[in-house]
């Protein structure tokens, strides 16, 4: 069987990201996404190696090729730090609307 590379580029990686992240955000999993991000950072290889494992609980939320590529991607320590950010980023846009809602201005 032939193995398919997928090249990503930064703009396509910063949508994958997001993708990510937004899912985490809405699925209310900020907390423990981070956590386990974090923990598994020197183990990026291996973490990648369970995403090709669990691929069939995957791709019910991505595509073939966004699944492919997010596997490539989270390989390397920096992007899971930059999916770290941005779950972070989504969350507090998310906490700051809840405020928001909550306190009305007049």
């Amino acid at each position: 069987m032939e193995e398919v590379s997928f090249e990503v580029t930064e703009e396509r990686k910063k949508f994958l990201l997001n993708k990510i992240a937004q899912k985490v955000i809405d699925y209310r999993l900020a907390p423990v996404a981070i956590i386990f991000l974090e923990s598994s950072k020197p183990l990026s290889f291996l973490g990648n190696q369970f995403l090709i494992f669990m691929q069939p609980f995957y791709r019910a939320l991505f595509s073939y090729r966004e699944y492919e590529e997010i596997t490539a991607m989270l390989e390397d320590r920096n992007n899971i730090e930059a999916l770290i950010c941005e779950i972070e980023r989504l969350e507090e846009e998310r906490n700051e609307r809840k405020r928001a809602e909550k306190n009305p201005r007049h």
